[in-house]
């Protein structure tokens, strides 16, 4: 049988998982997928929290404690989502062992609130840092104009970064300057820069969400036959633009220090149009030195039927040029759907958050009751939070 995956990763792209829960891993499913599945790291965001503490009776002797010591909600919310990712972070060590530190990798997120503040961002990631506890975690900020001094600072104290939300060209190009003077900064400070990992999430199938409904707004032949094709080539020109920055003198004097490079990883990668290809999101971004985080049905979907046919990013360029090009010549704004998307990805898991700790005060509320099943109320909050679209 064809290891499809193994080939995917053979090309250069890290198979991550963007997903977790108690339930997949008190049931070894996710070192399942990491010893079978060539799955070498994990993705999570607020509304992955708010389905997983919803679904399963796992959180409930937490609960219970967390109820007897009176905790606040934030205080509670964090106590669960960083035991998961602790956890998590242990399964799997073995892929950072293996990878030298550059897979392996957890990711968590400063609270979504916090987008627009900078030193309170930089002030809870040192704060999950140190409560999580372990060298293969990755501390999520989201990529707004106050997230980029968060990301440098954070990672001058010596603390690795997923950085999320990236949309445009212009701010990915600007992601990759904060994380460059981030290690510059963290050397000076007398950091080991070979202990410090980065990526930088470029978000994919929304933007094919946004542009396709403003296509479909135009409704010419001309303008419907652009829809499905702005997210790869947007997607496409990103990596470009990492590979002029990684190839540069200033980033060869940090990798000679012993730095990683900060690879680009493509998020949202499931399709969101069901006549499109399910793994077209995969098989039309692979590129060396990648990441790719996909739900695990996006996974299995690869595992059964994905087609890796090399470099699909990289001889591309021109083309992707092309449609970007065509799309503006249609009337698409595409600085007004970047802006679009960020702001309403910021206000996404703002909202998610936001049922994630009303599910879970309510949960507490319910623990100290004394009913048997605190975890019920989370429930509708998470199906709420869901239902305002906070999935990647």
């Amino acid at each position: 049988m064809t290891d499809r995956l193994g080939e995917l990763t053979a090309a250069g792209v890290a198979v991550w998982l963007d997903d977790l829960s108690r339930v997949r891993l008190s049931s070894g499913g996710l070192d399942q997928l990491r010893r079978e599945k060539h799955m070498v790291g994990v993705t999570t965001n607020p509304t992955i929290f708010a389905k997983a503490l919803s679904d399963a009776d796992e959180y409930n002797w937490q609960l219970r404690d967390l109820a007897r010591r009176g905790v606040t909600v934030e205080e509670a919310v964090r106590m669960l989502t960083t035991y998961d990712v602790r956890w998590a972070c242990d399964v799997m060590r073995p892929a950072y062992d293996n990878s030298g530190g550059v897979d392996g990798r957890v990711s968590i997120e400063v609270d979504p609130r916090l987008a627009y503040e900078t030193e309170q961002t930089v002030a809870e990631a040192k704060a999950l840092w140190w409560l999580v506890d372990r060298p293969n975690l990755y501390i999520k900020i989201p990529a707004t104009e106050a997230g980029l001094p968060a990301i440098t600072a954070t990672l001058a104290e010596g603390i690795s970064v997923n950085v999320t939300l990236i949309f445009g060209l212009d701010r990915y190009t600007q992601v990759m300057e904060a994380f460059l003077a981030g290690l510059e900064q963290a050397r000076a400070n007398g950091h080991d820069l070979s202990r410090i990992g980065s990526v930088a999430s470029f978000f994919v199938s929304r933007v094919d969400t946004e542009v396709d409904a403003r296509l479909e707004k135009i409704g010419t032949t001309e303008a419907r036959a652009l829809r499905g094709k702005a997210a790869i080539a947007n997607a496409r020109l990103a990596y470009e633009r990492y590979s002029e920055v990684f190839s540069s003198d200033r980033w060869q004097a940090l990798a000679d220090a012993g730095a990683h490079p900060q690879r680009p990883l493509w998020a949202s990668t499931s399709t969101k149009n069901p006549d499109y290809r399910d793994v077209v999101y995969v098989e039309e971004l692979v590129a060396p030195g990648t990441v790719n985080t996909m739900p695990e049905p996006v996974i299995h979907a690869y595992a059964e039927h994905g087609e890796t046919r090399g470099d699909t990013v990289s001889g591309n360029y021109d083309d992707a040029r092309k449609v970007l090009a065509d799309l503006i010549a249609q009337g698409i704004d595409f600085d007004d759907v970047i802006n679009t998307l960020e702001r309403e990805g910021v206000e996404k898991f703002a909202t998610s958050w936001q049922e994630l700790l009303v599910g879970v005060r309510k949960s507490l509320e319910a623990a100290t009751h004394g009913e048997n099943r605190p975890n019920t109320a989370a429930q509708e909050s998470a199906r709420a939070a869901q239902a305002a679209g906070g999935n990647a």
